[in-house]
């Protein structure tokens, strides 16, 4: 059924109803339609919305702050509106801001662009962009059965999708779960982002899992940002022995994590400290550049035994951007392929990780941090009108933990940490 400012429509016969309580159940009552089918309402929402628009791809200055961006409607069974409370900022949305991806992300945003030899015809912008939040269902689809209106979820939103920096976001099943019980907004904001990309990353491409994760050896480059902190707790829950990089000055946020074993890379030399010890079952590089030249390799991981190198740092969205939707495919293919075949004589393997949205996922983890398994890492929290102050803070990199935006819930919330860790910088 569609809300309309004069009645509601039925889904079936499309016969206008002059009904006008926020919400009802029945049957469209028009002599000539009795077999219509059952038709439900939810209650009457506002048309427009608060929102940090991107008018343009470049710097900060391309944000516009508005009152009056539309609100996302329900256009499938399975969508849901929700109320964005808090919202996180991520490295994606700095590199976003500056056009990464583009080209990529439009072909997923037109279906028929898919097409090597059709163009996508969409215009983007203005974009609303941020990855994750955390909020209240404010208005389900027909075949929306898990999920009730008032009811508190995270979310993770795919990349090609309209962002959680506004008032409201609009989602499907794959993207939502109940949020932990145990963390305000403004707390669970910081995970599901860092959180999928790491778990995507440890389970789809390393083959990890809590059966077989107890004693071995990981390593995590770049433990103190925010998939680090994640994926230093995920793994220590597990029962890994885990070794991390870091500054000098995020060793004690990494000690309290539960790291094993934790590299100063301002204080000496990573790669020849870690030949010291015993190889990996499996690297996880947040960091890139010339790290995995040097760390692919039998030197870092044990060989033949089914050892894995998983990067986040992969080509593919530049490559499109740089040579097109095809060419680039074709060249980030034959760039994996190559790292792929020079570990299979080696013995080890590469991977590429992707951050992926998965509300089953989402599930497990609400599950360990209501069990004190997992804890919220915030560096620091901004409000709404700050928004393009925290992504000068992302920008400038050197993270401890996550950057947060809240956007309704109240400051006296954000402050009230509990018993969980809130890095302030």
């Amino acid at each position: 059924m569609i809300t309309g400012t004069l009645g509601r429509i039925c889904g079936s016969c499309r016969t206008l109803l002059v009904k006008k309580e926020p919400s009802f159940l029945g049957r469209c009552s028009f002599q000539r339609n009795q077999g219509c089918r059952d038709f439900s309402t939810s209650q009457r929402r506002p048309y427009i919305m608060k929102a940090w628009q991107l008018k343009a791809y470049g710097s900060n200055k391309n944000f516009q702050f508005t009152d009056n961006a539309p609100m996302p409607p329900i256009m499938y069974p399975n969508q849901m509106v929700v109320q964005v409370c808090a919202a996180s900022v991520n490295p994606l949305d700095v590199m976003m801001r500056e056009g990464y991806g583009a080209a990529m992300l439009n072909r997923q945003r037109d279906p028929t662009g898919v097409l090597p030899f059709m163009e996508p015809n969409v215009n983007e912008l203005p974009l609303v962009l941020g990855r994750d939040c955390s909020g209240i269902v404010m208005e389900t689809g027909l075949n929306v059965k898990e999920y009730k209106p008032g009811e508190e979820v995270w979310v993770a939103v795919n990349p090609y999708k309209m962002g959680t920096h506004a008032e409201f976001v609009l989602v499907t099943n794959s993207e939502i779960s109940h949020k932990p019980k145990s963390l305000t907004h403004v707390q669970a904001a910081s995970i599901p982002y860092a959180g999928l990309t790491a778990w995507a990353s440890l389970i789809t491409q390393g083959g990890l899992n809590e059966k077989t994760t107890k004693g071995k050896r990981v390593l995590v480059l770049g433990g103190s940002g925010g998939v680090g902190t994640f994926a230093v707790q995920l793994l220590k829950a597990w029962g890994a022995h885990v070794t991390t990089t870091c500054s000098r000055d995020a060793i004690p946020m990494m000690t309290s994590l539960g790291a094993d074993d934790i590299v100063n890379y301002q204080a000496q030399d990573v790669m020849e400290q870690l030949k010291r010890v015993d190889k990996f079952d499996l690297i996880l590089d947040g960091i890139g550049g010339d790290t995995e030249k040097f760390l692919f390799s039998t030197d870092y991981l044990k060989p033949w035994a089914g050892a894995k190198y998983v990067t986040l740092r992969t080509p593919l969205l530049k490559n499109a951007d740089s040579f097109g939707f095809s060419d680039g495919l074709l060249k980030s293919g034959m760039s994996l392929a190559g790292n792929a075949v020079k570990g299979l004589a080696s013995g080890i393997h590469y991977r590429w990780g992707f951050f992926t949205p998965d509300g089953m996922a989402l599930d497990k983890i609400a599950a360990l941090v209501d069990r004190g398994k997992i804890r919220p890492v915030i560096d620091r929290v901004f409000t709404f009108d700050q928004l393009p102050a925290a992504y000068e803070k992302v920008e400038q990199g050197h993270a401890r933990g996550k950057t947060v935006i809240s956007i309704a819930e109240k400051r006296t919330e954000i402050d009230d940490s509990s018993s969980f860790d809130i890095i302030h910088a």
